[in-house]
């Protein structure tokens, strides 16, 4: 396995998604890394479906770019692997296909949980449009979670100091707050409806819906 990351000035590595990259041919990868390199984010190989699930053990990623037909363990028998671990089952999936691929093989990879397919050659533009879906998905996706933890610290510290009450200062933050992961959820919307991402989306949605609903709760 190799990561590659060339972090651009004042991007702390540790704020970039990481995009596993998986083929059986070094070449595709160095093409797939020349066209995938703009994005700023961290771009890790894969030589066979066993790379790319033992990386899956040490790292969460944001979205996984798979070669449907590799020697070996093939790209179904992987997405389906990947698709079976609790920790890794919601990681999106782009298969990366021949251009004979079968139509029946597409149904199969979609009945995998594959979220879209690209057939090689494929557009550079077109490849970039869609991983960076992914890749906002997942900046929000932890952008929300942290407002999240945030939200319930701040709210246990109130309660703590004042047992039985939440003031309306503490609703007023709670407000605040969830304004900004609202603003982050809705700039992903044109993304998202002119390309892959959309379960994803939802689920981002349905996370966001909760959270409303709890600050509701509070009056």
């Amino acid at each position: 396995m190799k990561e590659t990351s060339v972090a651009p000035l004042g991007v702390a590595t540790g704020s970039r998604a990481k995009i596993l990259l998986v083929d059986d041919r070094a070449a595709n990868l160095v093409a797939l890394e020349a066209i995938l390199g703009s994005l700023d984010q961290t771009l890790v190989r894969a030589g066979s479906g066993e790379d790319a699930l033992r990386a899956l053990l040490h790292d969460d990623f944001a979205l996984i770019l798979l070669d449907a037909q590799m020697p070996g363990m093939d790209g179904f028998e992987t997405a389906t692997r990947i698709k079976a671990r609790e920790r890794t089952k919601d990681v999106p999936i782009i298969f990366l296909t021949a251009n004979d691929f079968d139509t029946h093989l597409a149904y199969r990879g979609y009945a995998t949980g594959a979220a879209d397919f690209l057939a090689k050659p494929f557009d550079p533009w077109l490849l970039r449009a869609k991983v960076q879906v992914f890749v906002d998905l997942w900046h929000a996706s932890r952008k929300l979670s942290t407002q999240a933890d945030l939200l319930r610290r701040s709210l246990d510290e109130r309660r703590s100091s004042v047992p039985g009450r939440v003031d309306v200062d503490v609703v007023a933050d709670l407000r605040s707050r969830l304004a900004g992961v609202e603003e982050a959820v809705a700039d992903l919307d044109v993304a998202a409806d002119m390309g892959p991402g959309g379960d994803a989306r939802r689920r981002l949605g349905q996370r966001l819906d909760d959270l409303r609903q709890a600050l509701e709760a509070l009056g």
